[in-house]
């Protein structure tokens, strides 16, 4: 049985993508140490959904969370698990997703980010997940209380109490994600700090893809209007993914230029800074090992930028038409990766990509 496991789970966008594109491509080196990752990135994905059912649970999926307990079973030294979506887990799910690595010793690491950043980028994340709504409505909800399941899966304090229920402190860990200009390589020692990974043991200088790229004020609006345009086409999750996902956003908008950035309206700044200082407070009382600065989630730039509600429509056009250009270009290498002839349902999705961007230039 495993000496250790280690259950990374979350918070999204925390710098999970990068942290986990250092595991996986590291991943031979972890394991001649010592480290073991069971299965594959999409392994750990499976069994998430194994373990939290609805949604995201995967009736298809090889991986259960029975699996990767088992395998665990049979690994003597530490086992790392990573999969950002776990963090919404409830009590008991997580609960039960420690009781079966028993009887090894089983620790929890959330990741924790300041707010000014989080906020903006939840909404994005949520816009690429087929949301509807603008960012500044979207703001002020979380401000009404309207998503109170942002501050419950979204901030560090909530995940730590259902996760580490049943965990002595010392297997609670909190990694603050560096203030923004930091080396990113500094999120990396924090978290390697934590598992036990030796100091120049993982190359951190691989290829990091593009999976979890922020996109610009303009180029989330388009998406976000695509989605309004989409009405009952293409639900989540599988038919939004493969058409959506695989089309418009990861091989086009997210190999853009990167875009505006933009954050939280000037006149909710004042709000979120209280916030984000209570949240520190609160993680000061609860018994955990902290590995970096509490004051890392305290904001630290609070430049009020442009808000992707202010975009206009001669912007939002010339993005579009930028946009059906890397979807032809996108087309065009799928024909030519494609057995002859092209697959015509293929095609059909394209076609039916370019029109709903095109009808997204009408503002809703």
């Amino acid at each position: 049985m495993a000496e250790r496991v280690f259950l990374h789970v979350g918070a999204p966008k925390t710098g999970t993508t990068y942290l986990q594109h250092i595991l996986w491509n590291n991943r031979e080196t972890l394991k001649q140490a010592g480290f073991l990752l069971p299965g594959t990135r999409t392994a750990h994905y499976q069994a998430m959904g194994d373990l939290r059912r609805g949604l995201w649970h995967d009736p298809a999926g090889t991986w259960t969370w029975d699996r990767m307990a088992a395998t665990a079973r049979d690994w003597p030294g530490t086992v790392i698990l990573s999969e950002e979506m776990l963090g919404a887990a409830t009590a008991e799910e997580a609960a039960s997703a420690i009781e079966r690595f028993a009887p090894a010793e089983v620790h929890v690491v959330v990741a924790g980010r300041d707010l000014w950043r989080t906020v903006p980028s939840s909404w994005q994340q949520a816009v690429r997940a087929r949301g509807l709504g603008r960012f500044g409505a979207y703001v002020t909800a979380l401000r009404s209380g309207v998503y109170p399941q942002f501050w419950q899966h979204q901030t560090p304090l909530p995940i730590l109490e259902r996760w580490g229920a049943t965990l002595p402190p010392e297997r609670r860990h909190l990694v603050t994600v560096p203030a923004a200009g930091a080396d990113p390589e500094l999120l990396w020692a924090r978290f390697s700090e934590v598992v036990g990974i030796p100091a120049g043991l993982c190359r951190t200088d691989v290829e990091q893809g593009r999976g979890n790229t922020s996109l610009g004020a303009a180029e989330t609006e388009l998406l976000r209007r695509v989605n309004v345009a989409l009405g009952d086409d293409y639900p989540l999750r599988a038919p939004y993914v493969n058409a959506v996902h695989r089309h418009l956003q990861n091989p086009v908008l997210m190999l853009r230029p990167r875009g505006e950035r933009f954050s939280v309206p000037a006149e909710h700044a004042d709000w979120l800074d209280a916030v984000a200082h209570q949240m520190v407070e609160e993680l000061k009382a609860f018994p955990c090992h902290v590995v970096g600065d509490l004051d890392d989630l305290l904001p630290a730039d609070v430049s009020v930028l442009r808000s992707p509600d202010d975009v206009t429509d001669a912007e939002l056009a010339q993005t579009a038409v930028e946009t059906i250009v890397g979807m032809l270009r996108h087309a065009e290498t799928l024909v030519a990766e494609a057995a002859p002839p092209p697959p015509r349902r293929r095609r059909g999705r394209m076609t039916r990509m370019l029109s709903l961007v095109m009808r997204a230039l009408t503002p809703s």
